[in-house]
C-alpha cells in the first residue's frame, strides 16, 4: 500500500515537470513510451503507430502520467483538426480539476454523457456548427472500437480517446459561446463580447456528470430571442434544402407582369409554396404558363422578406433572389447565428441595435423584446461603408450644428463653392476657424475661399430643417465619428435599398427615438422633446445611464412572428466570412 501511494505521489510530483516539457523525454524513454501514433480506434491507418501498456502498466498513475504528455503534444493526428495547441491551458486546467483522471472513462467503460456529448457533437449543423469540426461522423467507431470484446483497451487507448473528445467537446462549447472566428480581424471597432469564463470548470462541472447534456450546452448560447428564432428557422431551411430540387427558373429577356406567360411558373409555384410564401391550399393547375394574381401575391411577400421593392413584377432582381441556392439560404443563417455569438450576454441597459443589411433600428425592452423599430439610411457601399462596431450613447443633441469632415469639404463643397460662391448661403453653412469661432456667416470671399481648399478653415451647418443631421443627434463617441441623427430628405426612406450616407446612420423617425432614449428622464416628456426639435437654439441631454448602440451586420434575420427575411449581402461581409471559416478548416 505504501509502495503505491509513494508511485503515485511521485506521479503528481512529475506531472508539472511533464506539463512543461522538461522531464518528458526523459520519463517516457524510461517507461517505455513515444507520443507518436494514435489508437487504433476505428483508424486503421495509423493502427501501426500505436502504442500499448501491458497489464502491469495499465494502472491510473499511468494515466495521470499519459495525459499531460499527450496535452504536451499538443496534437492528436487522429482528429479532422489535430493541432489544439490553443487549448493546452484549458485541457491542462480541466483534468488538473479531475486529479488526472478520465473524464469520459470509468472502470474501462464509458460514461452514459458520452454519448450525449457524442449525439451533441454529431448535430452540431442544427445550431450553425460544422458537424466535422468536432469530429462528429467519427465517434460512432471509436466508440465501437473501445468497446470490441476480443481486445480490451489499454490505458493508452483510453487516455488518447478521452482527451480526443474533450479537446473535440471545448472547441464545440468555445464555438457556440463567443464564435469560430474574432470579430475584430473583420471589424476592428468590434470591442465587446462574450464575457470570459472558465472553459474547463464549466465542462467538468456542467457537463463531464449532467444528467441532461443537451441543456449544460444550450446554457452557454446567446440568451437573445432573435437567436433562438434564427436557429429555429435554420432548422426548416436544413429541411428545406434537402426537400428542394434546386431547379433554376428561366429569367425572360423583359420583367413579366400579372397576367402574361410565364414559362417557370410550375416551378415558381413549387419553390414559393415550399418556403411558404404561396399559402398550401392555393391551387396552380398542372401544365399553366401564365403568371396569375396567386403568384403575384406571393411574389410579393416573396420580395418583402428579401428587401426588395414588392410590385410583384417578375424582374432580374427578383428572379435572382429566386435563383438563389436554398444550401445559400442555410449559410446566411449560419452566418447570423455566428455574429449573435459575438455579444455579450448581457447588457447595463437595453441596447439599440442597427443591422446595416436591413437598413433597420430596432430598440430592445430587458427582455430582449422589441419595442421600437424604423427604418435607416446607412453608408454608401463601396465609398462611404457604415462601419460595424458598438459604444454607448451618452447625450443627444437638439437642434445639432454639424460640423463637417474635412474628406467632405474637400470632395464635395470645396467643389461645389468653385462653381457657385452662395452655396453656403443657400445651405445654412458657416466657415469657422480651428477653434470654432466664426469667420463668414457663409459668404466666401477670394481669400476665405482660398483657406477652405487648403484646409486653413472648416465648415459648420447651423441648426435648422437644412442641417444634415436633421433636428436631433444621438451621441455615442467613437473612433468613426458615426451617429444617429435625423435627415432633410425623409424621401429616401422610401427606396428598398439605403445606402446613401456618408456612414452615418440617418432615422426615419427621430422623435420616437427620442422619447424612447429618455424614458428614464421624468423632466423631458414627449412635448418638451417635441418643442426642442422645433425650438431656435441648441440643447444637450446627457444620459444618466448609456445606452449600448449595437451596429450589426446580418443578411438573415428572424422576425417576432417568425418571418424569415434574406437581405443582400451589401459590403461583402459574408463571403469575407466565408473565406475565413474555410481558412480556418485548412
Amino acid at each position: 500500500m505504501k509502495k503505491s501511494q509513494g508511485w503515485v505521489g511521485a506521479v503528481r510530483h512529475l506531472r508539472w515537470l511533464l506539463i512543461s516539457g522538461f522531464a518528458l523525454p526523459l520519463f517516457l524513454a524510461a517507461a517505455g513510451l513515444t507520443l507518436s501514433g494514435c489508437f487504433p480506434l476505428g483508424n486503421p491507418k495509423h493502427a501501426h503507430d500505436s502504442y500499448r501498456l501491458n497489464a502491469a502498466q495499465e494502472s491510473p498513475a499511468h494515466v495521470e502520467l499519459l495525459l499531460p504528455a499527450l496535452i504536451q503534444a499538443g496534437s492528436l493526428p487522429e482528429l479532422r483538426r489535430p493541432d489544439f495547441g490553443g487549448y493546452r491551458p484549458d485541457l491542462t486546467n480541466f483534468y488538473e480539476y479531475n486529479n488526472l483522471k478520465l473524464a469520459w472513462i470509468k472502470k474501462g467503460r464509458i460514461t452514459s454523457q458520452v454519448l450525449a456529448v457524442i449525439e451533441a457533437l454529431r448535430n452540431a449543423e442544427a445550431k450553425g456548427l460544422d458537424a466535422d469540426d468536432y469530429d462528429g461522423p467519427r465517434w460512432a467507431d471509436r466508440v465501437a472500437g473501445l468497446q470490441r470484446a476480443n481486445a480490451p483497451p489499454s490505458a493508452a487507448d483510453c487516455a488518447r480517446f478521452d482527451l480526443a473528445l474533450t479537446v473535440s467537446l471545448m472547441r464545440f462549447v468555445s464555438d457556440l459561446h463567443i464564435g469560430r472566428i474574432n470579430p475584430r480581424i473583420l471589424h476592428s471597432g468590434f470591442n465587446i463580447g462574450p464575457a470570459k469564463y472558465d472553459l474547463a470548470h464549466f465542462m467538468l462541472h456542467r457537463l463531464v456528470g449532467a444528467q441532461d447534456v443537451s441543456a449544460g450546452v444550450d446554457a452557454v448560447e446567446p440568451p437573445f430571442p432573435s437567436y433562438r428564432l434564427a436557429r429555429s428557422a435554420l432548422a426548416a431551411y436544413l429541411r428545406l434544402a434537402r426537400e428542394d430540387s434546386g431547379e433554376p427558373l428561366p429569367v425572360p429577356d423583359a420583367a413579366v407582369h400579372c397576367g402574361k406567360p410565364y414559362a417557370g411558373v410550375e416551378r415558381l409555384a413549387r419553390l414559393l409554396r415550399l418556403v411558404g410564401d404561396l399559402p398550401p391550399d392555393v391551387v396552380v393547375p398542372a401544365g399553366t404558363t401564365v403568371y396569375t394574381g396567386d403568384l403575384e401575391m406571393a411574389v410579393r411577400r416573396f420580395q418583402q422578406r428579401h428587401g426588395l421593392d414588392a410590385d410583384g413584377v417578375l424582374g432580374k432582381a427578383t428572379l435572382e433572389q429566386l435563383n438563389v441556392p436554398l444550401s445559400r439560404r442555410v449559410r446566411q443563417l449560419q452566418f447570423a447565428l455566428e455574429r449573435w455569438r459575438w455579444l455579450p450576454h448581457e447588457f447595463s441597459h437595453p441596447p439599440v441595435i442597427v443591422n446595416i443589411p436591413e437598413f433597420q433600428l430596432r430598440a430592445l425592452d430587458e427582455n430582449g423584446t422589441v419595442v421600437l423599430a424604423m427604418k435607416v439610411v446607412v453608408g454608401q457601399a463601396f465609398r462611404h461603408e457604415t462601419p460595424v462596431f458598438a459604444n454607448d450613447m451618452k447625450y443627444i443633441i437638439f437642434r445639432p450644428y454639424w460640423k463637417v469632415p474635412a474628406s467632405i469639404q474637400r470632395r464635395e463643397l470645396v467643389p461645389q463653392l468653385r462653381k457657385d460662391r452662395d452655396y453656403f448661403v443657400k445651405n445654412a453653412y458657416e466657415v469657422i476657424d480651428t477653434r470654432g469661432e466664426v469667420v463668414s456667416g457663409g459668404e466666401v470671399s477670394d481669400d476665405v475661399f482660398e483657406s477652405l481648399r487648403r484646409g486653413n478653415l472648416l465648415v459648420r451647418q447651423k441648426p435648422g430643417p437644412k442641417n444634415a443631421l436633421g433636428l436631433v443627434s444621438f451621441m455615442f463617441p467613437n473612433e468613426f465619428d458615426v451617429y444617429l441623427h435625423g435627415t432633410p430628405a425623409p424621401e429616401l426612406f422610401s427606396r428598398s435599398r439605403r445606402d446613401f450616407s456618408h456612414g452615418c446612420i440617418r432615422v426615419e423617425d427621430p422623435e420616437k427615438l427620442a422619447v424612447w432614449v429618455l424614458d428614464e428622464k421624468p423632466a423631458w416628456p414627449p412635448a418638451r422633446i417635441r418643442a426642442s426639435m422645433q425650438g431656435v437654439g441648441t440643447i444637450q441631454v446627457n444620459l444618466d445611464t448609456p445606452i449600448p448602440v449595437l451596429v450589426l451586420y446580418t443578411t438573415a434575420v428572424v422576425t417576432e412572428d417568425g418571418t424569415v427575411r434574406f437581405l443582400q449581402d451589401i459590403y461583402g461581409y459574408d463571403s469575407a466570412m466565408e473565406q475565413m471559416l474555410a481558412g480556418r478548416n485548412q
